[in-house]
């Protein structure tokens, strides 16, 4: 899609600074988001040299965050807006003990299910093709 070279990252996620860990955008639609995110040492969960996977359920989520973000402003003529979600972690799958850093993590998140303000959103992560982590997230918006 060629529109996502123009998409800026922080036009769909709150997230800022540290806490912004995706980087790119590879792909985005109404059900699907795919991203790449780079291992460093100012992530959240660093220690000698490497990140706790539960991190991994953080760059789900933000994937994830990615595919609402642009489907809302697809509806909305794409201006910024929108409200934030409460989210919860239904499952999380750990493959790997740690994340190296410098580590190119690729994360999908994919819509398992969608009714009105809830959704579930089936993700994995990988690194160098091995899958790193297995996690589903639901995400709620208040009215």
């Amino acid at each position: 899609m060629d529109m996502i070279h123009d998409l800026q990252i922080e036009s769909l996620i709150p997230h800022r600074d540290r806490m912004k860990l995706i980087e790119t955008i590879v792909s985005v639609d109404h059900e699907k988001a795919i991203s790449i995110a780079t291992v460093n040492e100012l992530w959240p969960l660093y220690q000698d040299g490497a990140v706790s996977p539960i991190v991994l359920i953080e760059l789900v989520a933000q994937t994830a965050g990615i595919c609402i973000g642009w489907k809302e402003k697809m509806e909305n003529n794409f201006q910024d807006g929108g409200k934030g979600w409460i989210v919860g972690i239904k499952q999380a799958i750990f493959h790997v003990d740690e994340l190296p850093v410098f580590s190119q993590i690729i994360t999908c998140s994919e819509v398992e299910l969608k009714h009105r303000n809830y959704a579930v959103f089936r993700g994995t992560s990988t690194i160098k093709s091995i899958t790193a982590g297995e996690i589903n997230i639901q995400v709620f918006r208040p009215d």
